[in-house]
């Protein structure tokens, strides 16, 4: 085989580019920290580790809103809180209330701190973040959700935002309620359930109350009927001097049949009644509808009782009755939404630490595809370097040989 001088010129040029690429790339290896600097260096390596940069930067990011929900439900934790404190203050108000030997100005007093509470209250329901965004609004964080209007022939104070709630990914498959809409927390409290009477016949009715609010949740709970309000009416009939017998209007039922004496209280499913009639006479009552009233509503309707020199004993005990329902029902339903928030920020802390233990195995797996072992590519350069160093010593000398020489 000839070789001629061009030849072996060009293979000499070509073994020392060579040379020098590997010896870059090694170079560059052990400055980068990195054996794959781009694909084709280990091409499944590259696919790999492309994969698992992705992975680390939804962990990053999943990391962000575990921060940011757990320090969002952390201050509604603490807002409800509040509100629990200032909830039982007024409860045990509204059961000093009850005492009957408060004169009027000791209710106006009552009043008054009621009506602090109130103020409260209605500025903690539109608590807002640091972003300026109100909790409890729903979906329309940027509107005050609650608000006060005295003038109003309804309730005075008014839910105006939604029922949305806001939902954050944690991890691949973990998402929580970040939020709550103040209406199912605040808004839609169940108010105390009641009757009214609908008619008499024959009969004065000198008392009619529920005094056993239990009793009478029960049997309310037991026999309403939210479809066919027929159902909801009773008649109290007086079938002897000695006897009275209740009846579902409605259906036909008689529900009771218990004792009786004209102008004499009796009780009936915790109904305290007294009444005036003869065999014959009758008073009607139906079932009152569900209602839902707001915690700040109904703040602003006992400290209107407690501050009404004017109101009668009936009214009183009645406003006072509705008041701690109304308060206990409160109670009920912001614990129930503490407690979500605890389960919550329990979800979210757990979910922290197994994102943690991803990432350090997920930056462990990448650094053993793609990192470099500093001790080889070390040794891998030095043995590069002399090659190159001996092919640039000994070019010259192939370079400049010629038969020509030997003529």
């Amino acid at each position: 085989m000839r070789i001629t001088t061009n030849q072996l010129y060009d293979q000499n040029i070509r073994a020392i580019m060579d040379n020098q690429a590997g010896l870059a790339d090694t170079q560059l290896a052990l400055s980068s920290g990195k054996r794959i600097n781009k694909p084709s260096d280990d091409p499944v390596g590259a696919a790999k580790v492309i994969r698992m940069t992705e992975e680390l930067d939804s962990l990053t990011q999943f990391q962000r809103n575990n921060d940011l929900v757990t320090g969002s439900l952390a201050q509604q934790e603490s807002i409800l809180r509040n509100m629990t404190d200032t909830m039982n203050r007024a409860r045990v108000l509204a059961l000093q209330a009850g005492d009957g030997l408060l004169s009027d100005a000791d209710r106006k007093a009552l009043a008054s701190e009621i009506a602090q509470i109130k103020d409260e209250v209605f500025d903690l329901m539109n608590s807002q973040n640091a972003d300026g965004d109100y909790y409890f609004a729903g979906y329309q964080s940027e509107t005050q959700p609650f608000v006060f209007n005295p003038g109003s022939t309804g309730n005075a104070y008014t839910f105006q935002g939604d029922s949305g709630t806001n939902e954050v990914q944690l991890s691949s498959s973990v998402t929580i309620r970040s939020s709550a809409s103040g209406q199912s927390v605040f808004e839609d409290v169940a108010a105390r359930r009641n009757f009214s009477i609908t008619g008499t016949s024959g009969m004065t009715v000198d008392y009619a109350l529920v005094a056993g609010q239990g009793d009478f949740d029960k049997f309310y709970r037991n026999n309403y009927d939210p479809i066919n309000a027929a159902n909801n009416n009773y008649q109290v009939s007086v079938i002897s001097p000695t006897q009275v017998q209740i009846t579902n209007t409605g259906t036909g039922n008689v529900v009771a049949t218990q004792g009786y004496s004209s102008g004499e209280p009796f009780t009936f499913a915790g109904i305290d009644f007294t009444l005036t009639g003869t065999t014959g006479s009758t008073l009607n009552f139906q079932l009152d509808a569900p209602e839902k009233k707001n915690i700040a509503q109904t703040l602003h309707e006992l400290e209107g009782i407690l501050d009404n020199e004017n109101v009668s004993d009936e009214d009183f005990r009645e406003g006072l009755s509705d008041a701690l329902v109304g308060i206990d029902n409160a109670l009920e339903k912001i614990g129930f939404e503490v407690s979500s928030i605890g389960a919550r920020l329990n979800v979210a802390e757990s979910v922290y630490e197994t994102n943690l233990d991803l990432e350090v195995a997920t930056k462990e797996a990448r650094s053993a595809i793609q990192d470099v072992d500093y001790a080889e590519a070390s040794a891998e350069f030095a043995k590069q370097e002399a090659a190159l160093t001996a092919a640039l010593s000994t070019f010259p000398k192939i370079s400049n040989l010629s038969l020509f020489n030997y003529l």
